[in-house]
């Protein structure tokens, strides 16, 4: 953390720490230790369930200002083989983790919020629907009204070229409510290289 703030990075992703106890303890840490210089944000993940957006918060007591990141899957496959549910209850999933994160943030008032929401699996995703989920998280946060708010396009598993992948980002771009107010993040794994000549 020392050295990326050394080198001047302003917005640090510090872990999960809902997820496991050293990235709480990691985020207690820099918290209590003012470690986080007033010109640095941090940034934690976590997914959206009630029980670690509450935890997420709790490492997140007394921060200057943070984003919280919150996602759940909406693609195809993971909607019917891990939800077991349809396009409605997962957009619903995505809208109760929204309004979470806005609720705990209220109770929070010392610290800057910025909001994050994403799509997981987003190439995996139809678009109209990633839009249609996306529209209903801007809905409950409302960016046009000062909330800061991120959208973030992550290509969590490879399945598409960079172009196609360009496309799907612009399509999501002209597509969803509150654009001028949003700002757009993309995340890419490479865990799929495609190499012409199989050799390589």
């Amino acid at each position: 953390f020392d050295l990326l703030v050394a080198i001047g990075f302003k917005e640090i992703e510090i872990g999960f720490p809902a997820a496991s106890q050293p990235d709480f303890d990691f985020c207690r840490q820099l918290i209590e230790q003012n470690r986080i210089p007033a010109d640095v944000t941090i940034q934690v993940l976590t997914q959206a369930r009630p029980e670690l957006i509450a935890r997420t918060y709790e490492a997140l007591k007394d921060a200057r200002r943070a984003v919280v990141h919150v996602y759940n899957s909406t693609s195809t496959v993971q909607r019917e083989q891990v939800f077991n549910s349809n396009r409605e209850g997962v957009k619903a999933i995505a809208v109760r983790g929204a309004e979470l994160v806005q609720q705990h943030a209220q109770a929070h008032p010392e610290t800057e919020w910025v909001f994050q929401y994403s799509p997981e699996s987003f190439t995996g995703t139809e678009l109209d629907y990633a839009v249609e989920v996306i529209n209903a998280v801007t809905a409950v946060w409302r960016p046009d009204q000062g909330q800061p708010v991120i959208i973030n396009l992550p290509a969590t598993v490879e399945m598409a070229t960079p172009n196609v992948f360009a496309d799907q980002i612009e399509y999501v771009c002209d597509h969803i409510n509150f654009r001028q107010h949003i700002s757009i993040s993309v995340h890419t794994h490479n865990d799929r290289l495609l190499l012409a000549d199989p050799s390589m």
